[in-house]
């Protein structure tokens, strides 16, 4: 659930609205004393928990700083884990990727109404642009290998617990992750323990380490998907194509989609309000995608839980959450892989500056003041525009009709992708946009007055269900 092209564009414009919030503290944190300068002194320790995108490129950051010992923990170091797999193009130079790790460049998009009308997106992409689309076991590994020739010390473990002391955000105390080590061949690990002074959650959102620094709960989607192997002359329609299903059929608040693989298609879809009937939705896209995948096998059957909103609390003391654990996957497009990596970076290079060549540690304040404060400024504005787009486009069929029929315009598809490509709004134009809300009003009242009402349901303790 990590692509919607066509989402992002058509309220970009309206991101620079947006004011990122400030977080602030007042803590101060007592320092322990050296009792040595000697170069036999302890190093600080940093555990960052998660091996995913989120975990690897902070574990990276933070094993490049020689006076830091940094360990990563991941419990399946060959973990398919479930996901749509795109990425934007911006994300293989700013992280120095192979293209080895893209099985797949998308560069066109199929869009599919509830009533069956198609829009072909992509005719405004240059050659040399494409999303990409990766297997997480592929791209995850190369993240954790690069960490690890970096210094950072990969522990195959499940963390269980982490003993949290009171009186961590004013004082460095430390903190004890408690975890089961695997070892090849060994499906059941030894239960261990270390003493770590400061820890990087990017353990997804089952998060451990949220739920050790008590971040508060959000609300979650589900996401299926299934892994199909069809006939290569089938598979030959997706070489460069991923389509995008809408309609209460298939989902009532999000997508379903058809995206291409390594040698296979991902067919999946989700939801937020209707948890419960996943499976059925499921079945409904493979009926829309149709001949396009009949003859297929299902290789493999994945489900996973997204976030759908900030966690309440990001920082506590010296333990800070990045990638899903934070919450930050985007409304309307479900794409999290690029927002991980980000947050991964972004928290480990904040905190490295802060910890000053590992010579103290940083407060709870400094870490919100920087690595939060910083990245809500880039990116809290994209949230919040998703977010309404969700609101506006996934609410009934009548309104998916008309967001099916605004991505007919070529300005919609170029902002569009400028905007997934390179995460930036880019080369608006006021006239154009003032054009594109007298559209949007009028598809939206051509939608809602030609589309019968969406299918009823009701799942009141489901849906109070949070993470």
């Amino acid at each position: 659930m990590k692509l919607s092209f066509a989402t992002l564009a058509v309220t970009c414009s309206m991101a620079t609205a947006f004011t990122p919030s400030s977080f602030m503290g007042s803590s101060r944190v007592t320092h322990r004393v050296s009792e040595s300068n000697s170069a036999l002194e302890m190093k600080y320790k940093v555990a960052v928990v998660g091996g995913g995108p989120s975990g690897a490129c902070a574990a990276e950051i933070f094993a490049q700083e020689k006076n830091i010992d940094t360990v990563m923990f991941e419990r399946k170091l060959d973990n398919a884990k479930p996901c749509g797999g795109a990425i934007p193009l911006c994300m293989i130079g700013e992280f120095d990727m192979p293209e080895t790790v893209v099985d797949r460049k998308v560069r066109k998009m199929n869009l599919i109404s509830p009533t069956g009308v198609e829009v072909d997106i992509g005719d405004t992409l240059k050659p040399d642009e494409y999303i990409g689309m990766c297997r997480r076991e592929i791209m995850d590994k190369f993240l954790r290998d690069r960490a690890i020739e970096y210094g950072a010390e990969c522990v195959n473990g499940l963390v269980t617990s982490i003993d949290v002391p009171s009186d961590h955000k004013t004082n460095e105390e430390q903190y004890t992750i408690n975890y089961q080590e695997f070892t090849e061949g060994k499906s059941v690990g030894v239960p261990k323990s270390m003493k770590v002074d400061l820890i990087v959650g990017g353990d997804g959102a089952n998060s451990r380490v949220a739920k050790a620094m008590d971040a508060g709960q959000y609300n979650f989607a589900i996401a299926f998907q299934e892994r199909i192997k069809i006939p290569q002359e089938k598979m030959d329609f997706y070489e460069e194509m991923a389509e995008m299903y809408v309609g209460d059929d298939v989902s009532p608040d999000f997508y379903g989609w058809v995206f291409p693989k390594y040698d296979h298609v991902g067919v999946g879809t989700g939801t937020v309000v209707n948890r419960p009937a996943i499976k059925q939705y499921q079945k409904a896209i493979r009926d829309r995608a149709g001949d396009k995948i009949a003859g297929g096998k299902i290789i493999k059957v994945e489900a996973h839980p997204i976030p759908e909103h900030y966690r309440p609390r990001r920082v506590q003391g010296r333990m800070a959450l990045v990638g899903d654990a934070a919450g930050y996957v985007t409304k309307c497009s479900g794409e999290g892989i690029y927002f991980a990596a980000k947050s991964g970076r972004m928290a480990a290079e904040e905190i490295v500056k802060l910890m000053k060549n590992g010579s103290r540690l940083p407060t709870q304040a400094e870490i919100e003041k920087t690595y939060i404060a910083k990245y809500d400024k880039l990116y809290y504005p994209t949230y919040a525009v998703l977010d309404t787009l969700q609101k506006v486009f996934y609410s009934n069929n009548g309104a998916r009709e008309a967001f099916v029929e605004l991505c007919k315009s070529k300005y919609v598809q170029q902002v569009t992708f400028d905007s997934y490509l390179y995460k930036k709004v880019q080369g608006n134009n006021p006239l154009d946009d003032l054009k594109l809300l007298g559209d949007t009003i009028g598809c939206l009242i051509k939608g809602y007055s030609n589309m019968k009402p969406d299918a009823e349901f009701s799942n009141p303790v489901e849906s109070q269900k949070r993470l």
